[in-house]
């Protein structure tokens, strides 16, 4: 007998997953048919496929284009009941970039939850309105259906308070000014993998480096978030595709005096136009990158090695050594070279890659010999969030109660 059906929606900054999902026997997560749309404002391609790899839909559009979230998802909606094949879906999971102080577990979405993430928007404009039309969007295709957000924040609130506090007036950490940390969706599973897969493993001290057009790493030890490179919003950290990272606040101080930039012309700068795309000039994608080759390219990727291989080196500092390194992501997951350039001057740290493994993109590209780990784990972020769906059915629970029983709440 077939478990209930979870439709999961991801809505990223440049790309919308999606993914249906029934209960195994063992009660997790088992893909039935997923896929995504890519490109979203510029050439914008949607392909879906059951679990086998075998496509179901494909569909593409011109540069010129410019296909939106509110398009992409009226294009998603519309091929539904021929993926659903008459079962109906039980539950629909959303993932939501941030969830502020007060959500510290997935909840079930009502008007006063979906207020409460709106005031959240300016701390992740590039995510959270595209996140909050999904959700609307389906409570509108399927009323009466719990819709379930799932927050990418919440994993990291087990960081201890120096990790989560900037060194700011008490009143600002009151107000919910402090370090979230982003990508917990993604943490989560990599943790829950490594349990399964490794438990020594799990229980030590592991980094992830969860790279993409986002971008962020996390500091995990026993499975449990101790730190993050990301902070009050996803602009903090390592450079990301359109994103700048990590910035001295006195730069944003002299764009808004000097150089007489308003407040949105100083965030168009930080999210949309740095990074890698800022960097190399050339494009925010390391595969354009790596093709266009020359200085500025070379200027960009070497830039982007060295932050993430210094955010490893502050993490394994944080966890007092290291045990692992994980992959995931786009990047992580697709592009050997940028792999083999963070990884070069780590082997202090005891990191060493395979070449031959890290060229052929293997589950574990160290060195046999070497004291750190390092491994490739494909991301998993709409997996996490139909296990927290199936969890949800299974017990109806809600609420936002961190791990030990402290209570989210400031």
């Amino acid at each position: 007998m077939s478990g209930p059906l979870v439709l999961v929606l991801n809505a990223g900054s440049s790309s919308l997953k999606c993914g249906l999902f029934e209960a195994a026997p063992d009660g997790g997560p088992r893909l039935l048919a997923g896929g995504q749309v890519e490109g979203l404002g510029g050439a914008a391609r949607l392909a879906l496929a059951d679990a086998g790899g075998r496509a179901l839909a494909a569909r593409s559009r011109p540069a010129g284009a410019a296909v939106d979230h509110r398009e992409a998802l009226a294009t998603l909606f519309a091929l539904l009941p021929g993926l659903l094949g008459g079962r109906p879906v039980a539950i629909i999971g959303h993932r939501v970039v941030h969830g502020g102080v007060r959500f510290a577990a997935p909840v079930a979405v009502d008007e006063a939850v979906l207020a409460e993430l709106e005031a959240l928007v300016p701390l992740a404009p590039l995510h959270q309105p595209h996140n909050l039309a999904g959700i609307r969007a389906a409570r509108a295709l399927f009323p009466g259906i719990p819709q379930l957000a799932c927050f990418d924040t919440a994993f990291h609130r087990t960081q201890p308070e120096e990790a989560e506090r900037f060194a700011l007036p008490e009143r600002f950490f009151a107000l919910g000014i402090r370090r979230y940390g982003f990508h917990g969706l993604s943490y989560a599973w990599i943790a829950r993998r490594l349990q399964a897969e490794d438990p020594a493993l799990a229980a030590g001290r592991v980094v992830v480096a969860h790279l993409g057009n986002g971008a962020s790493l996390c500091a995990l030890q026993g499975g449990v978030s101790q730190g993050s490179s990301m902070g009050f919003t996803a602009l903090d950290g390592v450079p990301m595709g359109t994103r700048c990272g990590q910035l001295d606040p006195g730069v944003v101080l002299y764009m808004l005096d000097q150089l007489g930039m308003s407040s949105a012309e100083v965030a168009r700068v930080l999210y949309h136009e740095s990074g890698l795309k800022g960097l190399s000039g050339i494009s925010h994608d390391v595969r354009e990158i790596e093709a266009a080759g020359g200085p500025a390219a070379e200027r960009a990727l070497g830039h982007f090695a060295y932050r993430v291989r210094r955010e490893i080196g502050a993490l394994a500092a944080a966890l007092g050594g290291l045990d692992g390194l994980v992959f995931t992501g786009g990047i992580g997951e697709h592009a050997a070279g940028v792999r083999a350039r963070i990884c070069a001057g780590l082997e202090f740290l005891g990191v060493r890659l395979d070449p031959a493994a890290n060229a052929a993109h293997a589950p574990e590209i160290g060195a046999p010999d070497a004291p750190v780990r390092v491994l490739l784990r494909r991301a998993g972020e709409e997996e996490m969030i139909a296990l927290h769906a199936l969890e949800w059915l299974a017990g109806k629970g809600d609420g936002a109660i961190l791990p030990g029983g402290r209570s989210a709440a400031p």
